[in-house]
C-alpha cells in the first residue's frame, strides 16, 4: 500500500503582526498546528521569517506570505498587514529560495532571478536609492548572471553567482565600518545601494552565504568560511573590531574538519563539519550557542590600545566550540538570538530512530515552545516535523 506523506506546520513565539499565520495576533507559547486552509495538502520546501513576517514556499514554487506589511515586505501589492496565510503571485515564476531581513523580502526563482520587496531604505533591495519602499517583488535587474545563494541581513544583502562571485549591497554595515576604519576608507561593497562585488574570493569556488545583523559568512566549496563585517561579539574569531574583507577562519578551528553548513542568527553563528559535528560561537548570552558561553584562552591578543565599536578595549574572541548534543542534526536553523535543530537518537525499539526538535535559548517559555529558562539543548515537545525555520523576532 503506498503510504501518503502528510506535511504539518506548527508555529509559536511572538505574535503582533500575525507572523505565525493563526489568523489573529496573539502569542503562541507552545508550538500549535497551523490551521490555514490554503497550506492544506502542500509540501512546504522552505521557510523564512522577518522581524514581523513570515514567507512559506511550497514544493511546487508557490509563495505563501504573513505578518507585517507596512514596508510591503509581503510583496501583496498593499501595505495592509495579514495574520493568516496568504497565496502571493509571482506571475510566471516558480520561487525556490527566500531570504528574509528586518523589513524586507528577497525571492530566488528556479531560472536564478533574484526579487526583491519591502524596505529600500539603506539600499538592501539592491534596486538604486531612487525607490524607498515597494510592495510590489522587482527585480535586480545589475546582477546579469543566475544567482545560486542569496542572504538577508538586517539592512543588507548578500548573493552568490553562477560564476562564483559573491556580491554584497545595502548600507547596514556602513556605519559600523566608517566608525571602526577611520581614517581608513570604507570598502564600495559596504555602502552599495545596488550589488556590488566582494573582493578576496576569486580563488576559492564560493557555495553560499548568510548573514547576521552586522557580519557576511561565505562558505566554499573547499569547505572553508570566510567572515567580513562587525566583530562586537567575537563572532569573527578575532580580535579586530571591523573586518572589512573576507577572512579565512583557520581550519584549526573546526579540528581540521571541512565545513559543509553554516548558519547565522543576530550575532552569533552556527556551523557543521563533513563528520556531523556541530560548532557554535559568537554572542552566548541569551543562551544561543547551547553552551556556557566561554572566552578561549588561546586568542591572539591585540594592541592594549584597540578600541571595539563601543569605545572599549576589543575583547578576546570568542572560538568555535563543538555542541555535543547536536552532533549528526539534520537541519539546523538560526533565529535572532535563538536556535532550532533536529537530531535523531536512538530508541531501542522497532522503530530504533526517531526525529527530536532541540532549542537553544535562554528566557521566556513562549519564545521557545518549552517550559524552562536554559543555556543548554531543551527538546520542543509534541514536534515530529522536519522542516524548520526560526524567525528573526
Amino acid at each position: 500500500m503506498e503510504t501518503r506523506r502528510e506535511f504539518c506546520l506548527h508555529t509559536w513565539g511572538a505574535n503582533s503582526y500575525g507572523q505565525l499565520g493563526q489568523g489573529h495576533v496573539e502569542d503562541m507559547r507552545v508550538p500549535r498546528l497551523s490551521d490555514s486552509s490554503v497550506l492544506q495538502n502542500r509540501a512546504v520546501r522552505t521557510l523564512s521569517g522577518g522581524g514581523g513576517h513570515s514567507v512559506v514556499i511550497t514544493e511546487s514554487g508557490e509563495l505563501f506570505v504573513c505578518g507585517q506589511n507596512n514596508k510591503g515586505q509581503l510583496g501583496l501589492g498593499h501595505n495592509a498587514d495579514t495574520s493568516a496565510f496568504q497565496l502571493c503571485p509571482i506571475l510566471n515564476q516558480r520561487v525556490r529560495s527566500v531570504s528574509c531581513g528586518w523589513d524586507f523580502s528577497l525571492l530566488l526563482t528556479d531560472c536564478g532571478q533574484l526579487l526583491a520587496c519591502g524596505s529600500n531604505a539603506f539600499g538592501q533591495l539592491g534596486v538604486g536609492e531612487k525607490i524607498k519602499q515597494t510592495a510590489d517583488f522587482l527585480a535586480v535587474e545589475t546582477l546579469k548572471e543566475p544567482v545560486l545563494s542569496v542572504a538577508a541581513g538586517l539592512r543588507h544583502s548578500l548573493v552568490v553567482c553562477d560564476s562564483g562571485s559573491v556580491y554584497q549591497w545595502g548600507t547596514g554595515l556602513f556605519s559600523h565600518a566608517k566608525r571602526t576604519l577611520s581614517p581608513r576608507p570604507v570598502p564600495s561593497y559596504l555602502c552599495a545601494k545596488v550589488p556590488c562585488l566582494v573582493p578576496g574570493l576569486s580563488q576559492r569556488t564560493p557555495h553560499s552565504v548568510v548573514a547576521g545583523s552586522t557580519h557576511c559568512v561565505c562558505l566554499t566549496g573547499e569547505g572553508d568560511l570566510f567572515m567580513w563585517g562587525s566583530n562586537k561579539h567575537g563572532q569573527l574569531t578575532t580580535s579586530e573590531p571591523f573586518l572589512p574583507s573576507p577572512t579565512l577562519l583557520k581550519p584549526s578551528l573546526f579540528n581540521g574538519e571541512k565545513v559543509i553548513s553554516v548558519w547565522s542568527g543576530w550575532t552569533h553563528v552556527v556551523a557543521q563539519t563533513e563528520s556531523g559535528r556541530v560548532f557554535t560561537w559568537g554572542r552566548g548570552d541569551y543562551g544561543q550557542l547551547g553552551r556556557r558561553a566561554s572566552i578561549n584562552q588561546k586568542t591572539e591578543q591585540h594592541s592594549a590600545d584597540s578600541v571595539s565599536e563601543g569605545g572599549h578595549k576589543a575583547s578576546e574572541a570568542c572560538f568555535p566550540e563543538e555542541v555535543k548534543v547536536l552532533h549528526g542534526a539534520t537541519q539546523v536553523s538560526c533565529g535572532s538570538e535563538h536556535n532550532l535543530a533536529i537530531v535523531e537518537y536512538w530508541t531501542g525499539t522497532l522503530l530504533p530512530w526517531k526525529h527530536r526538535c532541540v532549542v537553544l535559548y535562554s528566557g521566556g517559555a513562549f519564545s521557545r515552545g518549552v517550559g524552562m529558562n536554559t543555556e543548554c539543548a531543551a527538546t520542543v515537545h509534541r514536534l515530529t516535523s522536519i522542516l524548520l525555520s526560526s524567525f528573526l523576532t
